[in-house]
């Protein structure tokens, strides 16, 4: 069957009133091969122990806003399959990470988050300073002095990226910098180290960790799984790119109808659906244009850039492309963390699996807001935990993002039950829309492959 010729994303960039970024322009054109993937990579306990073992140890991951690490003493505790990682602020404002466990007979250190002015293991009462350093020891005498001496708490890398607090348990892996690639260029100018966490949002769901961050990194099931959003998702018009083995990312329009769903929607059901009541009619005032001939991203990033005066200045927001204020521009940092670009509320997820269960896992939603700089920081909210039989829409604040995230928790499930029940074992993908899985699968094969000695 021909395809048929729906415009590119490219080309709606062309209807841009000012410069559009580099970072949208580039048009990466990715050509990972259509192979076929075996689906015990995601249902095998074999496989997850492998990811275990050689993939969880050696790659960068996301950990929590640095806002929650402010003052010397606090510590934020991040637990991934069977390791937990400590993090601390210490007395010296440095950023410090530890494996959490007590040097004596293992006990974890610490649990969740909070402020302390030492590590002290709640057991027998082995003791660090907050630099990881060994304090004391009741009962010293009962062991030899030099090895006390030596009992320095094993470190992770620890950086910092757009706000977020990133860790590395493997000290020789590259720094992030170079691990996450265009990353850091393409976000000079979104700036999420200025926003605040608005929500915070952290769900249980009974499929393998990467049948969910999977769901994530394609648009082609949003016909079937969001038809409420076809009079403004362009989900056919998606651009996939692949940026060297550890990032890749889908940009999807928004403010338009689905190509294939275009001639059942108005120009004014597309803006008021993403706006609210009245916005068309608002766009119209802001920009001088008539309801004949405004287009419906002018329309609606008429009325973002309105929204956004409140915490950007004058002379950014005059450079702020329609593309910018409305359209999923969705990054995947490997293997797990997923920002999103743009200047409108960023959301950011994340995947991990639900500590030693393959088919269990934990995703995170956060959402970034900019706010006036004249102000005090908003406090970040506080994590809202739903539990696997709990829904997205009981999360206070979500509206109506929790039914989106919904419909897409209630396929995860069926696809892990689907896989198991596979009887060919195997799972194909589509050549365009779904390369950014292939892609991801080739990265993971790698790490898979190696030894635990086996370097990059």
């Amino acid at each position: 069957m021909n395809k048929p010729i729906f415009p590119s994303y490219q080309e709606l960039l062309n209807e841009e009133a000012v410069s559009v970024p580099d970072a949208l322009r580039l048009d990466t054109q990715p050509n990972i091969a259509n192979d076929i993937i075996a689906t015990d990579v995601w249902t095998d306990r074999g496989v997850f122990e492998k990811e275990v073992e050689h993939l969880w140890p050696k790659v960068w991951q996301m950990v929590c806003r640095e806002t929650a690490l402010q003052k010397a003493g606090d510590y934020y505790v991040y637990d991934i399959a069977r390791y937990s990682i400590l993090l601390v602020r210490t007395e010296s404002g440095e950023l410090k990470g530890f494996h959490n466990s007590c040097l004596h007979r293992g006990r974890a250190l610490k649990s969740g988050k909070g402020t302390s002015r030492e590590l002290r293991c709640p057991y027998h009462g082995f003791c660090w300073h907050l630099d990881g350093s060994f304090k004391e020891a009741y009962c010293d005498w009962e062991f030899d002095q030099a090895q006390l001496a030596e009992l320095t708490l094993p470190e992770v890398q620890v950086t910092l990226w757009g706000g977020w607090v990133l860790v590395n348990m493997d000290l020789d892996a590259p720094p992030f910098e170079e691990y996450a690639s265009v990353l850091s260029g393409h976000f000079e100018r979104w700036t999420p180290e200025d926003r605040y966490v608005s929500l915070h949002v952290e769900k249980k769901i009974a499929c393998n960790w990467k049948v969910a961050m999977e769901a994530f990194i394609e648009s082609y099931h949003a016909i079937q799984t969001h038809p409420q959003i076809l009079s403004f998702t362009g989900g056919d018009n998606s651009q996939y790119d692949v940026f060297g083995d550890h990032l890749s990312r889908t940009i999807t329009a928004q403010g338009i109808p689905n190509p294939g769903q275009a001639d059942r929607y108005s120009v004014e059901e597309s803006v008021e659906a993403m706006t609210g009541p009245g916005g068309f009619e608002r766009a119209q005032e802001l920009t001088g244009l008539d309801a004949d001939t405004i287009t419906s991203r002018q329309a609606i990033g008429a009325v973002r850039r309105d929204e956004f005066a409140a915490f950007m200045s004058p002379e950014m927001l005059a450079t702020v492309t329609d593309a910018e204020t409305m359209d999923s521009i969705l990054y995947l940092v490997f293997p797990n963390f997923a920002p999103w670009g743009g200047f409108q509320s960023q959301i950011t997820y994340r995947y991990r699996p639900d500590g030693m269960n393959p088919d269990g896992c934990i995703m995170d939603i956060y959402l970034l807001d900019g706010f006036s700089t004249d102000q005090p920081r908003p406090a970040d909210a506080k994590t809202i935990r739903l539990d696997y039989d709990q829904k997205y829409a009981d999360a206070e604040g979500l509206g109506l993002l929790g039914a989106l995230f919904d419909q897409d928790a209630g396929n995860l499930p069926e696809v892990q039950r689907g896989l198991m029940a596979s009887k060919s074992r195997k799972a194909i993908t589509a050549s365009y829309q779904e390369l950014r899985i292939r892609h991801f699968h080739e990265t993971l094969a790698k790490y898979l492959a190696r030894t635990q000695s086996a370097g990059w």
